[in-house]
């Protein structure tokens, strides 16, 4: 299950994170974000705790966004040890998210 992660809570949960970790970058009127949301929280279901997947809602979290340059959405930044090592933007198959997690782990 993907944990809702906020501007607030964005460092502790994703920059301190000992594991790898998925962000999807999001918003509820988003179309392909909707598409996107099921594969991302199967995965984070599948890698427990291997890896950590979370949600950041773009439209109230809008420091992060910027802080990241998210200007599309879906995108999925994936972190390890506090830094972005890999990226992904718009709807893509899941084998693709899995290979660039499996990467980081």
């Amino acid at each position: 299950m993907a944990l809702e992660v906020t501007d607030s809570t964005f460092e502790e949960m994703v920059l301190k994170s000992e594991v790898p970790v998925i962000v999807d970058f999001w918003a509820v009127w988003c179309g392909p974000c909707r598409v996107i949301g099921p594969v991302v929280e199967e995965i984070g279901e599948e890698y427990g705790d291997k890896a950590k997947v979370v949600k950041v809602d773009v439209d109230n979290n809008n420091q992060t966004a910027m802080k990241y340059g998210i200007r599309n959405i879906p995108t999925l930044l994936f972190f390890k040890n506090g830094e972005v090592a890999d990226k992904q933007v718009g709807v893509v198959p899941k084998q693709v998210l899995v290979k660039k997690l499996d990467a980081l782990l």
